[in-house]
């Protein structure tokens, strides 16, 4: 192939991976102070107390997702906008957040009475002020990542996240308790929101259209459809355990989810914003679009499971060290997300996939089968406690991610074995990490103290990782170096460094 045909899917591959690289470095930098103000909560607020803003915060994203009817994607992958469509999408996403906002304050109480927790009420009543920055930020972030200035959406999260961290440590330093956790989400969306509309420079009009609205119900309504279907899925989880377990045991799976949530935002969750888009752009040809696919498949799973692995390996001696004696019980459940976490990391980008080809009726239909077959496991494993409920979501992993590679392979015209592949290349190096690391864990034990012990293990796991994965996965690694969006000598210097030759982008 010539270098002319080359040259496009190369700058969009740089580009995808520049965004992907801004994405990560700044949820990279709001994770590393993250860390340190949740040490802080969790030593100031109790289990029960982040169990109560767990289960509010099931609640509060359905308003979110039914006030912006699935506008803000649309508006990433439409061929064309004008200032018809922009102005629709903000006045009706407005309107319907404020009809929301007002159903959840006078809807509380019965909220409240559902999760057998009296203590809700005036927390889901303050989380309304959350609601409404989201709601008007919803148009101008999308016109930032559909120009693709994931820097400046980058810079924007990383503001908001520092100052609402400050005034939440304020706020529990001052024996806030459960307040703490509400204004830290309140003060980040209204600072998100701000510096959102200060990039975008964009006024909405008052020319609406009714043609233009259906055509965006359409589409939006089906893209809503998927995530509400997520959401109903983690509030169904969150009652179950809430009325089975109490607001203590939902605290404790909430620490766990965290933790696999933090890795997840530090690599995977930068790729779905960016996908949608590329996908987008590269659908029209069939080979381009298989083999961005792919390639940004293997990535992911290279870069997505060390970090993994690492939680499985170490929770157990990992969660007292970060956030005390009382969240011990929040290691198995890390344990048991993070391996499902690996599981279905496809999924974050499949999802991106899907939406990128207009397709997110069939996204839906998957969706509210496994979260159903999620909702109803949760149901029968909390019988045996969190423990229960941890192997039951590896379960579900497992049968989810076989139908979503028959699903991917009919849409992509492509063998279900080649959709597997990127998994099944990086299988076996994980297995055997995870054995190395779990023996270099338990030898530790009478090296010296539990933090020397936590060291040992997280860096046998990374060197046995990355050795593995040369060995029987380099030509991941090949493909990770080949769009980095950096000089091509120093991917070459670190291609020497691990024995390998990235692939000649001529």
């Amino acid at each position: 192939m010539s270098v002319d045909k080359l040259a496009p899917e190369r700058q969009l591959g740089r580009e995808a991976a520049s965004g992907v690289l801004w994405l990560a470095a700044q949820k990279w930098a709001v994770r590393v102070s993250g860390f340190a103000t949740l040490i802080v909560l969790t030593r100031h607020v109790s289990p029960r107390e982040f169990g109560v803003v767990a289960a509010a915060m099931t609640v509060i994203p359905m308003v979110y997702l039914l006030s912006d009817l699935g506008f803000s994607t649309y508006l990433l992958q439409a061929t064309e906008l004008d200032r018809r469509n922009l102005s629709t999408a903000f006045w009706t996403s407005v309107a319907a957040g404020a009809v929301l906002s007002s159903g959840l304050w006078v809807l509380a109480p019965l909220l409240s009475d559902a999760f057998r927790s009296p203590d809700l009420v005036p927390v889901l009543r303050a989380l309304v002020l959350a609601i409404v920055p989201t709601v008007l930020a919803g148009v101008p972030l999308a016109l930032l990542r559909r120009a693709m200035a994931f820097r400046a959406v980058a810079l924007q999260s990383l503001v908001a996240a520092l100052l609402a961290q400050g005034v939440a440590v304020v706020v529990a330093l001052q024996g806030g308790g459960v307040w703490a956790l509400v204004s830290q989400l309140v003060v980040s969306q209204w600072v998100i929101a701000l510096l959102a509309w200060r990039s975008a420079r964009w006024v909405p009009g008052l020319s609406l259209s009714l043609r233009l609205f259906r055509t965006m119900a359409v589409f939006g309504v089906r893209v809503s459809s998927v995530d509400l279907v997520a959401t109903t899925r983690n509030w169904g989880e969150s009652w179950i355990i809430t009325v089975v377990l109490g607001p203590t045991g939902l605290g404790l799976f909430n620490i766990g989810q965290r933790l696999v949530l933090v890795a997840q935002e530090l690599t995977a969750a930068s790729l779905v914003p960016v996908s949608t888009v590329v996908f987008a752009k590269v659908r029209e040809s069939d080979d381009r679009l298989r083999s961005t696919y792919l390639k940004a498949l293997g990535v992911a799973y290279a870069v997505v499971s060390p970090l993994m692995i690492l939680i499985i390996v170490t929770a157990p001696v990992l969660m007292p060290i970060l956030f005390g004696e009382q969240w011990r019980g929040s290691a198995t459940p890390a344990q048991a997300l993070a391996f499902a976490g690996i599981i279905t990391l496809g999924a974050m980008l499949d999802h991106g996939l899907f939406y990128g080809m207009g397709r997110p009726g069939a996204w839906l239909r998957y969706s509210v089968v496994v979260d159903a077959a999620t909702v109803a496991t949760t149901g029968v494993s909390v019988r045996w406690g969190l423990r229960g409920v941890a192997v039951g979501f590896v379960a579900v992993a497992v049968l989810a991610t076989v139908a979503r590679w028959l699903l991917v392979g009919r849409l992509l015209g492509l063998p279900t074995r080649a959709v597997a592949k990127p998994f099944v290349s990086i299988l076996t190096p994980t297995v055997l990490t995870i054995v190395a690391g779990t023996v270099a864990l338990d030898a530790a034990s009478g090296v010296g103290s539990t933090l020397t012990r936590l060291l040992v293990a997280g860096a046998t796991t990374l060197l046995v990782n990355v050795l593995l994965l040369r060995l029987m996965a380099g030509h991941i690694l090949r493909d990770a170096l080949s769009i980095l969006p950096v000089p091509e000598r120093y991917a070459r210097r670190v291609g020497r460094v691990l024995g390998l030759t990235p692939r000649s982008s001529t």
